[in-house]
């Protein structure tokens, strides 16, 4: 099994979110603290298979990572 640049790599889809912040390389717990989100909430954003967030959820992800310096919008993530 091959290990990407950053993280474990095991496989697993990534949505549009989980693959930005493995390129950024900011972990799943940093967004997690910086958005007041729990730190499952972000995994299952990042995971492929699993959850689609609300409208607010998104928009909250979007701004926590612009006051984190990154200029993204919602299409960009989600």
């Amino acid at each position: 099994m091959a290990l990407f640049a950053y993280g474990l790599g095991l496989g697993k889809s990534r949505t549009k979110l989980g693959k930005f912040i493995d390129r950024k390389k900011i972990t799943q717990g940093e967004l997690a603290k910086a958005s007041g989100k729990s730190r499952n909430a972000i995994s299952d954003l990042c995971d492929g298979d699993k959850h689609q967030a609300n409208t607010e959820t998104k928009y909250e992800i979007v701004g926590t990572l612009r006051r984190m310096g990154h200029d993204v919008s919602i299409s960009d993530l989600f």
